[in-house]
């Protein structure tokens, strides 16, 4: 089931559901009971940095990322040879 950001009109407080696509423009019940409008947003997701905890790289990788090799290092910044 995606998940929807939606966003007060009011004050811009910003709350997430997982619901079926039919319902992703549904009426969005206040979760404070405030009485505010949410209304659906443009949510996006495309993380770039490099968690040094976990040696992951987001954002860069894969083989058809532009010449890079696999790994999500640039072209000749491995040991793989690529």
């Amino acid at each position: 089931m995606p998940l929807y950001e939606y966003e007060a009109k009011e004050d811009g407080t910003v709350i997430e559901l997982m619901r079926p696509m039919a319902q992703a423009d549904a009426h969005v019940e206040d979760p404070e009971g405030k009485g505010r409008t949410f209304l659906r947003r443009m949510s996006t997701f495309a993380p770039k940095a490099s968690s040094a905890s976990t040696g992951v790289t987001w954002g860069g990788g894969g083989a058809s990322g532009g010449g890079c090799c696999p790994c999500g290092k640039g072209k000749g910044a491995c040991s793989s040879g690529n």
